[in-house]
């Protein structure tokens, strides 16, 4: 995919000749030996594509202009590389960076500008992508190479947004679409002014995205765009049909999946069955690795059920409907007792947006009332991890401290395939509208289902409601009865508007957790928040990208909330400051507080002190915080206190010596903390410390060697030498240095 592969027989030949000049003029022009060296590299990593062009050419019956256009460019390139050769050292510089600089366009015209990847959903385009990307001759070339997912809920200012956010810029207050697009080009032409050449990968580009994929038309050199799509855009580049696989590549990945490691005995399938399912599979990569895992280990009869219900779909004639089949197989095989709650999890992974991470903390809080898992998460990671194996999800921790051990998931998400997103859909959309355990409604603009704008009211009886609305929702909420709702999860895409909660939640008398998110890229004022004094039973709350300036401005009160979470929410501090009831009584159960990434968090809200049933305070990314109060000692059931990556805490209080219960304490990537309190000694329950990228910590107190139940440190090299003199005085205590590992993929 490196080159455009436009063939004949000619090609082959005019491609030779201007190798055999390049190496002639790096004999001849050595002035010129950095470019040309540079041209020859990517003409002999080429040449393999160039020797196969007309077979290729011949098998995908490509435009002759193609063809003809490519040769224009060998033979013009011949004719350059001929001159080169013959300029001599006593030229001018001014002709010599002429010439040499014509060698580099020739070098990047070898590479087609734009280039859509097209195929059926299931494929393996954004696989390709990514690999392609990952190349180690592919970096080389490319400085910048900047991925970001389309979808088909496209927002363009959101995805410039992204790519400023990717390369670390700070994104600009756009006026409207033309002007985030001239903003663009212009950090475009910077990134390319020092040589550096540019990828930017469009995955997952719906029909209909055309007048976006127009606004990264830019005409720069060394700019390249890959567009992944189950459609072609021939007015924006060049077309690579992605191939379904062929039945011997389809075998080897379905056994990779399907067989265990040295396999024999009498669960192996017979060559013939095994052989009869891959075919099935259609070579679809997505189909083979999860019906090829769902028979991983399991005994023949198993595999020839899997066959009978794969048969059953052979009518089908739409490439997403046969890989849905292939993949329903799947699903069935979670049925029986003991993974029935499994596959209700899987199911319920369809209530957030299409390609949107899913915060496994968000999972936790839903299954833990749905399902009735632990509310620690064990249980709940442990269902991600067994559908992670089945191949039904993607788990990505992105940072090494995010696992089962350290029991903080703030970092892990969840990820899935569009076609298995559409699955869990499919099959919670089999039932009767008023049956249905799941609701969930995907809106576009105000174009309500028919049921629902129907002047009769069904009363329906879903547990779990999803409702996603986009940009162009005007918050007309009508009336539902949904009075077995026990989770309501709300997903908009608001960036300058305010969203209201509606009003039908005044009737979910059993709601118990409620998850409101914006995914656009400005946090939207969330209001009539009066809805939430009436339920009664609401335990859970998570709010991300909003603000929230009158959460506490009714005299509401929220008797059995025990848990709160605040993901880059604004004016948290006006909320709270507002309030027409003391904290305390008006939450009065709340037992744990999570804020993230709210940037504008200064200080913490008077009377949060004063949450005396609190056991679990995490802070994290709060990078304006600047001090913890003296009173947080008064909160004496805290177990838990994360004070994570707040860089501008000074300290820790001296009170925290009060908190006989702490059994976890956080303080990693606190830059500014150079001295611990003397009272920590007190901490006589606590058992783990963090504490990496304390960078400005100096030294320990004396104190620390009271510290008896302590058995673990986890931090860097640096810090781990200021415990040495200790470690003799705490015979329980084990240092842990972790390599720091961050993964990117979430971004």
């Amino acid at each position: 995919m490196a080159l455009e592969i436009v063939g004949g027989a000619a090609v082959g030949a005019v491609f030779e000749k201007l190798l055999e000049a390049v190496v002639d003029a790096r004999n001849k022009a050595t002035q010129f030996d950095s470019s040309l060296e540079k041209l020859e590299n990517r003409l002999t990593f080429i040449k393999s594509c160039i020797l196969q062009v007309e077979k290729l050419n011949d098998q995908l019956d490509r435009p002759k202009e193609e063809m003809e256009k490519l040769v224009r460019i060998l033979k013009d390139g011949e004719k350059l590389i001929r001159k080169c050769s013959n300029v001599s050292c006593c030229n001018n510089l001014v002709k010599k960076w002429r010439y040499a600089s014509k060698i580099d366009a020739l070098d990047d015209s070898l590479l087609t500008t734009r280039t859509v990847v097209s195929a059926p959903g299931g494929c393996g385009k954004t696989t390709l992508a990514k690999r392609f990307c990952q190349d180690k001759q592919v970096k080389e070339y490319f400085e910048h190479i900047w991925y970001v997912t389309v979808s088909k809920a496209f927002d363009l200012i959101g995805i410039i947004n992204k790519l400023y956010w990717h390369n670390e810029e700070q994104v600009p207050v756009f006026q409207n679409e033309e002007d985030a697009v001239n903003q663009l080009e212009l950090m475009l032409k910077k990134k390319l002014q020092y040589g550096g050449r540019i990828l930017l990968v469009l995955d997952d580009v719906w029909c209909g995205a055309e007048s976006v994929l127009v606004k990264f038309m830019f005409q720069m050199q060394g700019y390249k765009v890959l567009v992944t799509s189950r459609n072609e855009f021939p007015g924006f580049g060049s077309t690579y049909n992605l191939k379904l696989f062929n039945e011997e590549d389809a075998r080897n990945l379905f056994c990779h999946s399907a067989i265990p490691q040295g396999g024999t005995g009498s669960s192996m399938p017979t060559e013939d069955l095994l052989n009869k399912i891959v075919r099935q599979c259609k070579g679809f990569p997505l189909a083979l690795e999860v019906v090829g895992r769902s028979l991983h280990g399991q005994a023949v009869e198993i595999w020839k059920s899997t066959l009978t219900k794969l048969c059953e779909g052979q009518s089908i004639v739409n490439y997403e409907d046969e890989v849905r089949n292939c993949l329903q197989s799947s699903l069935d095989a979670l049925c029986n007792h003991k993974d029935i709650i499994l596959k209700e999890c899987f199911m319920d992974l369809g209530s957030f947006p299409e390609d949107q991470k899913i915060p496994v903390t968000a999972l936790i809080d839903i299954w833990a009332d749905l399902h009735k898992l632990d509310e620690d998460g064990v249980h709940a990671i442990s269902n991600l991890h067994k559908l992670r194996s089945r191949n039904l999800l993607n788990l990505v921790l992105t940072r090494n401290g995010a696992n089962e051990n350290d029991g903080w998931y703030n970092d892990a998400f969840v990820t899935q395939h569009d076609l298995l997103r559409d699955l869990a859909i499919y099959q919670s959309n089999q039932e009767p509208i008023h049956k249905r355990k799941r609701l969930i409604l995907d809106l576009t603009g105000n174009r309500l289902p028919h049921w629902w704008s129907n002047e009769k009211q069904l009363q329906l009886s879903a547990r779990l409601v999803s409702i996603s609305t986009d940009e162009m929702f005007s918050s007309s909420w009508p009336n539902m009865q949904i009075p077995e709702a026990k989770v309501l999860i709300l997903n908009f895409n608001h960036t300058q508007k305010k969203y209201e909660l509606p009003e039908l939640m005044k009737r979910m008398d059993k709601l118990k957790v409620l998850i409101v998110t914006n995914y656009g890229f400005c946090a939207a004022e969330l209001t009539n928040f009066s809805v939430l004094g009436s339920l009664s039973n609401l335990k859970r709350i998570r709010l991300k990208q909003v603000s929230i300036p009158t959460l506490c401005n009714t005299s509401m009160e929220l008797k059995n909330l025990e848990k709160l979470s605040l993901v880059m929410c604004h004016k948290i501090g006006q909320a709270f400051a507002s309030s027409t009831t003391q904290i305390p009584e008006m939450l009065p159960n709340l037992r744990e507080i999570n804020i993230d990434y709210c940037n504008d968090l200064v200080e913490l809200p008077d009377g949060f002190c004063d949450l005396v049933r609190l056991d679990n305070l995490s802070i994290s990314n709060c990078h304006k915080l600047s001090a913890l109060p003296e009173e947080i000692g008064k909160l004496l059931n805290l177990e838990v206190l994360r004070i994570h990556a707040c860089t501008r805490v000074p300290k820790l209080p001296d009170s925290i010596g009060s908190l006989q219960k702490l059994s976890v304490l956080d303080i990693t990537g606190c830059l500014r903390i150079r001295n611990m309190p003397k009272r920590i000694g007190e901490l006589q329950s606590l058992r783990e410390f963090q504490m990496r990228k304390c960078r400005g910590l100096r030294e320990l107190p004396s104190s620390v060697t009271d510290l008896v139940e302590l058995e673990r440190v986890i931090c860097d090299e640096e810090t781990a030498q200021l415990w040495d003199c200790f470690m003799h005085l705490l015979p329980n205590l084990t240092l842990s240095v972790p390599e720091e590992v961050i993964n990117l993929n979430w971004l």
